[in-house]
């Protein structure tokens, strides 16, 4: 039986694709127990992306609504962005907070990094909860102004079954959040 913890070997690698957010590489292992394969994975930029989950006041959170093109809609979630060449994640967040918001974050913590499919994507994404906002703004990248949404934390339940909030990483976020605040 092959050790799970040992990882394979990377016999070759090489990019077989390239756009302007991601590449394609593909990779050639070989397992513990001498099996061989090839695999596909798009890789990031390796300064990964953060999300904020910004409080208005101990009972209110913002979100954002946004065009996607992923699904050619617009959809509800909380504020997010890549990390800049040279910033950390909590100087992202803020930045972020401050582009898509119109808000600062005094009070920024973190609770917690998750992976987005991690079988082929090699991405990470620092969760942040964002308290005690004052009024700033800087000028994003978006294409379009974004509505600021309020939503009272404790009706989560209710923001869980609109049919515009389904990106899993803005409810992971929630509920993460909604427990951390809870502890």
């Amino acid at each position: 039986m092959a050790d799970n913890n040992q990882l394979p070997i990377i016999t070759n690698r090489r990019q077989v694709a390239k756009s302007a957010l991601f590449a394609i590489e593909q990779v050639n292992l070989t397992f513990s127990n001498g099996e061989e394969r090839q695999y596909e994975r798009m890789m990031g930029s390796g300064r990964g992306a953060v999300m904020i989950v910004p409080m208005l006041d101990d009972e209110t959170l913002l979100l954002v609504r946004e065009y996607c093109a992923g699904t050619h809609s617009y959809l509800l979630g909380f504020p997010k962005g890549l990390i800049d060449e040279g910033e950390l994640p909590h100087q992202a967040a803020n930045r972020e907070l401050q582009e898509e918001i119109g808000y600062g974050s005094e009070q920024l913590q973190q609770v917690t990094e998750l992976m987005m499919a991690p079988a082929f994507f090699n991405a990470k994404m620092t969760i942040f909860l964002a308290q005690q906002l004052y009024s700033a703004e800087l000028e994003g990248d978006e294409p379009e102004p974004l509505q600021v949404v309020s939503w009272p934390i404790k009706d989560y339940k209710e923001l869980l079954q609109q049919t515009d909030f389904t990106e899993a990483r803005s409810i992971a976020a929630l509920m993460l959040v909604r427990d951390f605040l809870e502890n």
